[in-house]
C-alpha cells in the first residue's frame, strides 16, 4: 500500500457525513466526516487497519476488502477504479469501453476517416493524432503551425490564455479535466513524464494546483461540449471518448456536432481551412 492511497482514503472518509449513511451525529466531532472506527465497521476491518492504511504503512487488502471500502466511501466508478489502481489490485467489477483493435501505424488513418473533429491522446494527454476538423476547431492547440512540444491538452487548458474564452464554462470543464486526468493516471503519476508534467503545471498554474490538490476523481465521460470559436462563433458538440483495445496508453475522442438553440438547426458549423 502507498501513502497516496492513504491520503485518498482519508480525504474521502472526511467527506462522508454520518447522517448520510444513517449514523447519528452524536457528540461534537473533532474531525469532519466519518471516524476511522466507523469506517472500519462498515468495511469489516479493524480500526487499526484503517489507521495504518491512511498512514501509508504496509497493510494487505483483498479485492473484496477494497470493494467494501469503495462502497463505504460511496466512490463513483472512476474513483473505485482509481482506488484499485493505487492498491495494485484488479477490480473484478471493472468495465472498459473498447474500439476495434488498431495498431499504432493505423491510428492516424483511423482518425483521418472520421468526419467529425477527432484526436488521440497518450498517457500524458499529448495529442499524437488528429484530423483536419480537429485542427480547425482547436487551432491554438492542434493547428498546423503549433509546435509538437505544446500539443498537450492540460497545457492548452491551463497555460493558454485564450482557452478561458474558447472553452465555455471553463472553470467547471477545467476542474473535471484535472479529476479525469487523476483518474487515468493512477499510480502512473509517479512515472517521470507524468510526474514532471504535473509538477510543471502546479508551478505555473494556480488553478491546476488547486484542482489537483482537491483529490477529485471522475471518469472521462461524454456529454455536451460548447466552444466559442474565434470565427465560427458558438459551436456545440457531443464528446465521445473510447479506449483503443490493445493500446491502453491511447484513447480516442470524437466530437460529432449537435443541434443547439444558439447554433444552426443542423448543429454543424462549417470551419473552412485557412
Amino acid at each position: 500500500m502507498t501513502s497516496e492511497l492513504g491520503v485518498f482514503v482519508r480525504v474521502h472518509r472526511e467527506r462522508i457525513t454520518p447522517d448520510s449513511i444513517g449514523l447519528p451525529a452524536g457528540e461534537r466531532r473533532r474531525t469532519p466526516g466519518l471516524r476511522r472506527e466507523e469506517l472500519a465497521v462498515l468495511c469489516g476491518v479493524s480500526a487499526t487497519w484503517i489507521t495504518w492504511l491512511e498512514q501509508g504503512r504496509p497493510v494487505s487488502a483483498s479485492a473484496k476488502t477494497l470493494a467494501r471500502l469503495a462502497t463505504a466511501l460511496r466512490l463513483s466508478e472512476a474513483e473505485r477504479s482509481y482506488l484499485f489502481g493505487l492498491a495494485d489490485k484488479l477490480d473484478p467489477a471493472a468495465r472498459v469501453k473498447t474500439l476495434a483493435d488498431a495498431k499504432a501505424g493505423e491510428i492516424s488513418t483511423l482518425v483521418g476517416v472520421i468526419a467529425a473533429p477527432a484526436y488521440v491522446l497518450d498517457r500524458q494527454w499529448n495529442a499524437v493524432a488528429w484530423n483536419d476538423q480537429a485542427a480547425q476547431l482547436f487551432a491554438v492547440w492542434l493547428g498546423h503551425d503549433v509546435p509538437d512540444a505544446t500539443r498537450n491538452l492540460l497545457q492548452f487548458m491551463f497555460l493558454q490564455d485564450s482557452a478561458k474564452t474558447f472553452v465555455m464554462d471553463w472553470h467547471e470543464r477545467a476542474r473535471r479535466l484535472v479529476a479525469e486526468f487523476r483518474a487515468e493516471c493512477g499510480k502512473g503519476k509517479d512515472d517521470p513524464p507524468v510526474r514532471d508534467l504535473i509538477a510543471m503545471l502546479q508551478r505555473t498554474s494556480e488553478e491546476f494546483s488547486q484542482f489537483w490538490n482537491a483529490q477529485e476523481v471522475v471518469a472521462r465521460e461524454g456529454g455536451i461540449r460548447a466552444f466559442m470559436h474565434p470565427t465560427a462563433g458558438r459551436v456545440v458538440y457531443e464528446q465521445i471518448t473510447l479506449q483503443l483495445q490493445g493500446r491502453p496508453d491511447l484513447k480516442l475522442t470524437i466530437l460529432p456536432p449537435v443541434s443547439d438553440r444558439n447554433t444552426s438547426p443542423a448543429g454543424a458549423i462549417e470551419l473552412t481551412p485557412e
